[in-house]
């Protein structure tokens, strides 16, 4: 069994902005499975079904995203999950904008929930795909940078064709491993 848990924060006011990039891949995944979010259980929306033989869960934390590590934890051990079969997808500010890297283990860098996983959890063996958003303007408070939509229709676009790259390389990770996803979609 696999867990996608894609990072972001409830609540309308959050719907489609920068930081909610694992909460839109998660969507378009559930397109792609058939497996859409159904109930609330650890402390996240859960969809539970298969893929091409495998079991999944997609879960979006019902946390803040600098309260992330809670829902985690709490799907590792509702689930008796290892952190090698859970997926976290989520944004980062640090990759130019549009671009996908999949890892298979590693540090926070500069994301506050990822951090509060790797904390509460005690362990950065995660694998990730992290979504670029690219760097924060000058003119731009980093909050309100993660924390805003997109402009304009080719911004839009660019978010939408990463997004459907991440999922790709998640059904290709729950499918066929980390080292085959990175293979693939690390370009």
């Amino acid at each position: 069994m696999k867990i996608l848990v894609g990072l972001g924060n409830p609540g309308r006011e959050y719907e489609h902005t920068r930081h909610n990039a694992g909460y839109d891949t998660l969507m378009i995944l559930a397109g792609k499975t058939g497996i859409e979010p159904q109930k609330s259980k650890c402390r996240c929306r859960i969809g539970e079904g298969f893929f091409e033989g495998e079991r999944l869960t997609l879960a979006w934390p019902e946390t803040f995203m600098n309260l992330s590590g809670e829902a985690v934890v709490d799907l590792m051990n509702w689930y008796k999950a290892e952190p090698q079969d859970i997926l976290i997808l989520y944004d980062d500010i640090d990759l130019p904008f549009g671009k996908v890297r999949i890892r298979p283990f590693g540090g926070a860098g500069t994301h506050n929930g990822m951090r509060n996983i790797l904390y509460l959890t005690g362990s950065d063996r995660f694998p990730r795909i992290r979504i670029g958003m690219g760097g924060c303007p000058p003119e731009w408070d980093l909050k309100d940078w993660v924390l805003s939509g997109y402009h304009t229709a080719e911004e839009r676009q660019t978010a939408y064709d990463a997004f459907c790259l991440a999922a790709d390389a998640a059904l290709c990770f729950a499918k066929d491993g980390i080292d085959l996803a990175m293979n693939r979609f690390n370009k």
